[in-house]
């Protein structure tokens, strides 16, 4: 719901901005959702005693290092419709939307097993010819028995796991019986 919210103000801030001003936006957008971690700024922003000229001048001071009359009139919106909440949202669509405009996009590669960075790079390169945008890959160790290469931006998940091939080889020896 948050995200069908926070698409209906970017489409807003996209009719009269240009690509370099978004990337303004969402770079500083980025950094107020990080500050939707912190349970304090929370407490302070969720809390109904506080008055939203407060909550107002806690986020103009903020976003005030970067001198944006559009950021600032979008927090002082957010504020007046009680939406401060959407801001991570808001951050997350704006990634988005700026890697879709872009052909730019981040992924990563999970295995159980070190990946060289030879691979990652060779990954990357084959991903960008195939979708034709730029795709820089992350590896991350974890316990997943293969390789699964996931691309959110793009909606792409690839997976090769040994289970999975070890299941189908034995099913195709069976048939073949």
């Amino acid at each position: 719901m948050e995200e069908l919210i926070a698409k209906k103000y970017i489409k807003a801030l996209n009719a009269g901005s240009d690509l370099a001003t978004m990337q303004t936006v969402s770079d500083v957008f980025s950094v107020l959702a990080e500050s939707f971690t912190d349970d304090k700024f929370v407490s302070i922003i969720a809390n109904p005693h506080v008055n939203a000229s407060d909550k107002s001048a806690i986020l103009l001071d903020a976003v005030k290092s970067a001198e944006s009359e559009e950021i600032n009139n979008l927090i002082k919106l957010l504020v007046e419709n009680k939406r401060i909440n959407i801001i991570p949202a808001i951050a997350s669509e704006l990634k988005k939307d700026i890697a879709k405009s872009t052909k730019t996009y981040e992924g990563i590669i999970y295995s159980d097993s070190d990946i060289d960075a030879k691979v990652v790079t060779e990954l990357s390169a084959g991903l960008n010819n195939k979708f034709n945008s730029t795709i820089t890959l992350t590896f991350v160790k974890n316990d997943f028995n293969g390789i699964k290469v996931e691309v959110v931006g793009l909606g792409i998940e690839i997976n090769f796991s040994k289970d999975r091939i070890d299941s189908q080889m034995i099913e195709h020896i069976i048939k073949a019986i």
